[in-house]
């Protein structure tokens, strides 16, 4: 009851995050173009996961930042300097990922097709 319970929570939080947050969009939008692609790019399975695996880490560093953002908002909704530096510092997590996913793909591609 409660796995069924947890599940339905998470599939309204990305329903929520796909209807209103631009960069979730952008990133989900990324990942369904970079699935065909990755089965190109990858020469094993290990390739692979670390390919889609790294999108989907990208997506769960959005939805944090994003989780994140919303709270701070709510508890402090006027301007605040401790509120922003806690979102930069969500949003600095989510450039360290994409900086880490983008690692991942080019070492991938040069691997696949320069070397």
């Amino acid at each position: 009851m409660r796995i069924g319970r947890a599940f339905w929570n998470t599939v309204g939080g990305f329903r929520e995050g796909l209807a209103t947050e631009a960069a979730i969009k952008q990133e989900a939008a990324l990942a369904v173009v970079a699935l065909p692609v990755s089965i190109f790019v990858a020469e094993s399975l290990w390739i692979w996961a670390a390919l889609m695996g790294s999108l989907v880490m990208l997506l769960a560093a959005e939805f944090l930042n994003t989780a994140i953002e919303r709270l701070c908002n709510h508890v402090h909704p006027e301007r605040h300097e401790a509120i922003k530096v806690t979102k930069d510092l969500a949003s600095a997590g989510v450039f360290c990922v994409i900086a880490v996913t983008a690692m991942i793909w080019i070492v991938a591609v040069v691997d696949r097709f320069f070397v």
